[in-house]
Protein backbone atom coordinates (compact mmCIF):
# COMPACT_ATOMS: atom_id res chain seq x y z
CA UNK A 1 0.00 0.00 0.00
CA UNK A 2 2.94 2.13 1.13
CA UNK A 3 5.08 1.40 -2.28
CA UNK A 4 1.95 2.50 -4.22
CA UNK A 5 1.09 5.48 -2.65
CA UNK A 6 4.51 6.86 -2.88
CA UNK A 7 4.92 6.04 -6.63
CA UNK A 8 1.54 8.47 -7.24
CA UNK A 9 3.74 10.66 -5.21
CA UNK A 10 6.74 11.18 -7.27
CA UNK A 11 4.38 10.61 -10.47
CA UNK A 12 2.71 13.82 -9.89
CA UNK A 13 5.61 15.59 -8.81
CA UNK A 14 7.32 14.58 -12.36
CA UNK A 15 4.47 15.89 -13.81
CA UNK A 16 4.53 18.74 -11.80
CA UNK A 17 8.63 19.76 -12.36
CA UNK A 18 7.64 18.97 -16.02
CA UNK A 19 4.92 21.27 -16.14
CA UNK A 20 7.15 23.95 -14.02
CA UNK A 21 10.31 23.69 -16.41
CA UNK A 22 7.69 23.98 -19.40
CA UNK A 23 6.54 27.04 -18.55
CA UNK A 24 9.86 28.57 -17.50
CA UNK A 25 11.78 27.74 -20.48
CA UNK A 26 8.00 29.89 -22.46
CA UNK A 27 8.72 32.91 -20.08
CA UNK A 28 12.54 33.01 -20.88
CA UNK A 29 12.01 32.87 -24.60
CA UNK A 30 9.22 35.23 -24.51
CA UNK A 31 11.40 37.43 -22.23
CA UNK A 32 14.22 36.90 -24.88
CA UNK A 33 11.86 38.10 -27.54
CA UNK A 34 10.40 41.09 -26.12
CA UNK A 35 14.06 42.16 -25.42
CA UNK A 36 15.61 41.64 -29.13
CA UNK A 37 12.51 43.65 -30.26
CA UNK A 38 12.93 46.41 -27.74
CA UNK A 39 16.66 46.87 -28.92
CA UNK A 40 16.13 46.33 -32.62
CA UNK A 41 13.04 49.13 -32.18
CA UNK A 42 16.26 51.36 -30.34
CA UNK A 43 18.62 50.92 -32.80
Amino acid sequence: MAKEEIKKLVENSKKVLEQDHDNFVKSIKNDLTSFKKKTLDQI
